[in-house]
């Protein structure tokens, strides 16, 4: 059965997102191929995808590579995150369904319930579906695209710690489905924009990091 060339792009991206391809490292057709155990085809459109969203560039006389972001760009991400997040908060007060909500205040007396008992682990996988399904709700197609995009890109380029008060957090992210649900655009746009604002703390660049890494890396060969 051929894998479809989507899923392989799933696969190359998961393994840059988590570091098993650092920044700058080859990816060669044919490695690529038999670790996931494909052929070539769908590893050529996975990278032609995967270079249009910028996680790997092609260089000239080493083909493609894992893109080596700059903490500019890295911090310009971060920043268009944080304006798209208040937008789709703005747009699901207006399109929301009653299954977005449900799913919404959900998920905040999950996290409000967790942040109670510091489970810091469980509240990382809850803020991202809870922001996951904002954004959702907002019924934008190009929106949720970009933003899922733009965050699969910050998890690259940033580690992600807990809140400093996660239920200080969760309350933040309570009063926003508040505003959601009532349809108050204005006020949710506003409450996500504070929200993001606050949250910046917990984002800690990696890309330092990894660049020096890439660098003592090919001091060596």
């Amino acid at each position: 059965m051929r894998i479809p060339a989507h899923a392989v792009c799933t696969a190359i991206r998961d393994d840059i997102v988590s570091g098993f391809f650092g920044p700058g490292g080859r990816l060669t057709e044919e490695v690529l191929a038999r670790r996931y155990g494909v052929s070539r085809v769908p590893v050529r459109e996975a990278l032609r995808t995967l270079e249009s969203e910028g996680f790997v560039i092609t260089r000239r006389h080493a083909g493609a590579c894992v893109a080596e972001p700059s903490e500019q760009e890295a911090a310009d991400l971060l920043e268009l995150r944080m304006l798209l997040e208040p937008l789709a908060a703005s747009r699901a007060a207006r399109r929301r369904t009653e299954a977005h909500l449900r799913v919404l205040r959900g998920l905040v007396r999950l996290g409000q319930e967790r942040a109670r008992r510091a489970q810091g682990e469980d509240l990382r996988s809850l803020g991202s579906w809870f922001h996951e399904t904002l954004a959702q709700a907002s019924g934008s197609p190009g929106l949720i695209a970009l933003l899922t995009q733009t965050r699969r890109k910050v998890a690259w380029l940033y580690e992600v710690g807990a809140p400093v008060r996660p239920v200080e957090s969760w309350a933040e992210h309570g009063a926003v489905v508040d505003a959601v649900a009532r349809g108050d655009a204005e006020r949710a746009r506003t409450l996500a924009a504070l929200h993001a604002e606050r949250a910046m703390g917990v984002f800690r660049p990696r890309v330092r990091t990894l660049q020096r890494a890439v660098n003592t890396a090919g001091g060596r060969n």
